[in-house]
């Protein structure tokens, strides 16, 4: 037809993207049906289309945590500098779709949702398990807990926008511990 334009498909995973803003932007309790479908830019039957109730949204939101976190994880199997010089590497916000889910989730985790820590649990025991490969059992834990304190200072300092290039001295005294882990 003459002047009209086509209309943009309902993607899945706009609605999903916009369900995960939500979650890190607001919070769990904010981050209502209406709030996404009006975030997605779609109609609420659109949304509904895809996933019939919030659960529904929840269970896809943790599911794409399960996936990103899975290629991470298979790119830190097959890291050239090891599974622990990664861990520490990777562990400063950088805006890609594996923080952005981690960080959807937490918020999920936040509010006792049991599916959100069972799943986080999963994960961290996959990473200790790559990193004791690389380190040893009784250091795997020392890395992870310096990741993991690293994302989480830099988080608390300035959010999921703030400068990682400010704390890239950090990484590196961290990759030099490593070493000495390593010794």
């Amino acid at each position: 037809m003459i002047g009209t334009m086509a209309r943009k498909p309902v993607a899945r995973d706009a609605v999903l993207d916009a369900f995960e803003e939500l979650l890190i932007d607001v919070g769990e309790r904010a981050a209502t049906l209406d709030a996404v479908a009006k975030r997605a830019g779609v109609s609420k039957g659109g949304l509904l289309y895809h996933f019939p109730n919030k659960e529904s949204l929840i269970t896809a939101t943790l599911e794409r945590l399960d996936r990103l976190a899975g290629e991470d994880l298979a790119v830190m199997a097959a890291a050239p500098e090891g599974a622990a010089a990664y861990f520490i590497r990777s562990s400063l916000w950088s805006d890609t779709p594996m923080d952005r889910s981690f960080v959807a989730a937490t918020r999920l985790a936040e509010v006792a949702h049991e599916d959100a820590r069972r799943r986080f649990a999963a994960i961290q025991q996959q990473w200790l398990d790559l990193i004791a490969a690389d380190v040893g059992k009784t250091m795997a834990k020392a890395v992870l807990y310096m990741g993991d304190g690293l994302y989480f200072n830099a988080m608390w300092e300035s959010g999921p926008s703030g400068n990682a290039d400010g704390r890239q001295g950090d990484v590196e005294e961290l990759l030099s511990a490593v070493e000495r882990l390593r010794g």
